[in-house]
């Protein structure tokens, strides 16, 4: 048996395959001794904000063709895979999109995953929107926690930077319904973009510093093929975390699990924390952990990945358990990714699976 290799170019099914031998159930590791311990899985390519880093609206309008319903993985087929990873190591789950609760009975998945793999941490990746009406109902389901994207407190920068006109007001109510749901600690996301929202790294953290939740100030990265990405739009890291000291004198906390992205700081007053995660400044490939599954079945072994590897025919054509195990076994095997380590000018113009495709 051998499986089907899909670039993010191919426009014929001429791709290469990669040969699948028989494997031992069991956690796995790749050529650089990587586990398998985070699943994230994109359960719709659509969404209803046009963030500029994520989702252009040049190149994401109304004539843009998104996936029809058909293509996407059914519910079935997403906890069988989930399962299937859960037996080689994957110990947390995320669900992601576009924007995941765009999806129709996001629910019933919540609680489909929780009932076949309750000792995972499952946990979604929302722009907060839809989230205020189902932070419930998703708690009931069995989701764990979830993570909010914010770029600015200010609501005139937040609604340039969604595109969509939507309020930060909203988001700042689905926060705290989602809090008061049990879906806590909340995280929460900001992007830092130079000149359009750094200004606004003080205010995010003193925001929500004391509130139980947690910010992760994430560097601008050079994700897909559509942002427009250029080094010196990126704040580094490095300079948030002084910002943020010169105001709330921090520390460095140590991580919560092996591979975690965000390093983690706390506050010396012991008013909570703040994390940043640092792609392009510090890469951490040699700790990533991480898989990817697309809206349509496609699993993709990098946030920046060229290629990626087709399960969904698999799932499809009545292979078995053992068969689909295997492949998943053999692709993370055989992975070498490493591409923060290596970025320049010339791999970020690179096309590459857009980040709206697989999640964050």
């Amino acid at each position: 048996m051998s499986f089907k290799i899909i670039s993010t170019s191919d426009e014929t099914n001429s791709s290469p395959t990669l040969p699948i031998p028989p494997l031992a159930p069991g956690p796995v590791q790749d050529t650089r001794h990587r586990g398998l311990h985070d699943l994230r899985i994109s359960v719709t390519d659509r969404c209803n904000f046009r963030c500029p880093y994520c989702m252009p609206r040049s190149v994401f309008d109304e004539s843009y063709r998104f996936l029809p319903h058909e293509e996407l993985l059914t519910f079935e087929e997403i906890v069988r895979v989930a399962k299937l990873f859960h037996t080689h190591g994957t110990e947390k789950i995320r669900l992601t999109g576009g924007e995941p609760l765009l999806r129709h009975g996001i629910e019933t998945l919540v609680e489909m995953l929780a009932t076949a793999l309750p000792k995972a941490d499952l946990t979604l990746t929302t722009n907060g929107s839809l989230l205020k009406a189902k932070a419930r109902a998703l708690k009931a389901a069995g989701l764990n926690r979830v993570t909010v994207s914010l770029d600015s407190l200010d609501d005139a920068t937040f609604r340039a930077m969604n595109d969509a006109n939507f309020p930060a007001a909203r988001v700042l109510e689905a926060i705290d319904e989602a809090a008061a749901a049990g879906l806590a600690p909340v995280k929460i996301n900001m992007v830092v973009k130079r000149g359009i929202n750094d200004a606004h790294v003080i205010d995010m953290a003193r925001h929500f510093k004391g509130s139980g939740h947690i910010v992760r100030f994430i560097e601008y990265m050079d994700v897909g093929a559509t942002n427009g990405w250029r080094m010196d739009d990126v704040v580094p890291s490095a300079e948030i975390v002084r910002r943020i000291r010169e105001v709330f004198p921090a520390e460095p906390a140590n991580p919560n699990y092996t591979g975690e992205v965000a390093k983690r700081w706390r506050y010396l007053d012991g008013t909570g924390e703040f994390g940043v995660i640092s792609s392009v400044t510090e890469a951490f490939c040699s700790s990533c952990t991480r898989a990817r599954l697309s809206t349509d079945g496609t699993l993709y072994t990098c946030l920046f990945a060229q290629k990626g590897y087709a399960l969904k025919p698999l799932l499809r054509e009545g292979k078995s358990d053992e068969e689909i195990s295997n492949a998943i076994a053999s692709i993370w095997q055989h992975r070498a990714d490493n591409y923060s380590e290596q970025r320049t000018a010339d791999t970020a113009r690179q096309r590459k699976v857009e980040m709206s495709y697989i999640g964050g």
